[in-house]
């Protein structure tokens, strides 16, 4: 009797020593995400949020799904937010619902998406574009083959995948804020269009907004781009990333840089 009692204080000794130094923590809150779909059905936003809002499910985040642009009048629970998903293809944004997702990520929520739902969206709402870092303008040839280069094979978001993979599906011509940090490109042929013959364009990037995570990437037409497996990866790499899951924040850039002359 006098050993159990013995061993029992031993263990409570142990285990109030361990609370009293910090060792013994409370779980971690999840993170939390929203996914935001709606828009044209073209692009396939449910499809493409049915593919990505239960894989970070399986990472541990809460997820809530939301079908309208309203979900973004709250903007105290926006900022409590870890990640926002953001599906809502072409269509138009209401001034307060692109204010409040804006100054929600400034304040350090992450944001994420690809070209059906984050950079062909809003296409009048320029302060959105400046938080994207980017708007699509042509996908010259419409569904064509074409392939796409990492650029940045180092980086969490691109590491260990091929350095070259194919597309069949839309090219997407850009236009890019040059402060963006750049993982991958894509360089046009000129068909149909020669003037733009050998143009190399950003088809992923990151980049901070305020104190805001932003990953993009051109990729992802229809759900079936998502087929190609590192289409996938880089998008789901990239929802961790701009979470605050993995990765630092990205350096200060100016993609034009080497086309500057010093004076």
């Amino acid at each position: 009797m006098k050993k159990r009692i013995l061993l029992a204080a031993i263990v409570l000794g142990i285990f109030s020593l361990l609370v009293c130094s910090g060792t013994a923590q409370a779980p971690q809150k999840p993170k939390t995400a929203l996914v935001v779909w709606g828009g044209w059905e073209g692009h396939e936003p449910k499809q493409c949020a049915d593919i990505f809002a239960p894989w970070l499910e399986s990472q541990g985040f809460k997820v809530e799904i939301s079908h309208s642009l309203d979900a973004y009048l709250d903007l105290d629970k926006l900022k409590t937010l870890d990640l926002i998903v953001h599906i809502f293809t072409m269509s138009d944004i209401k001034p307060e619902q692109e204010q409040n997702l804006e100054e929600a990520v400034k304040s350090g929520v992450g944001l994420a998406g690809w070209h059906g739902g984050l950079g062909d969206a809003h296409r009048s709402a320029v302060e959105y574009q400046f938080m994207v870092g980017g708007q699509w303008v042509a996908h010259p040839g419409g569904v064509i083959d074409y392939d796409v280069d990492i650029t940045n094979p180092n980086d969490p978001i691109t590491k260990g995948l091929k350095t070259r993979f194919h597309m069949k599906s839309e090219q997407y011509y850009m236009h890019v804020d040059p402060a963006v940090d750049v993982l991958a490109t894509t360089t046009f042929s000129g068909q149909p269009a020669p003037w733009i013959d050998g143009v190399v364009m950003p088809a992923v990037w990151k980049k901070l907004y305020g104190k805001g995570r932003v990953f993009y990437t051109t990729l992802g037409h229809v759900a079936a781009d998502f087929d190609v497996p590192e289409a996938r990866k880089i998008v789901q790499r990239g929802l961790l990333w701009a979470a605050r899951v993995m990765g630092d924040d990205p350096p200060k850039m100016n993609i034009y840089a080497p086309l500057l002359k010093s004076r």
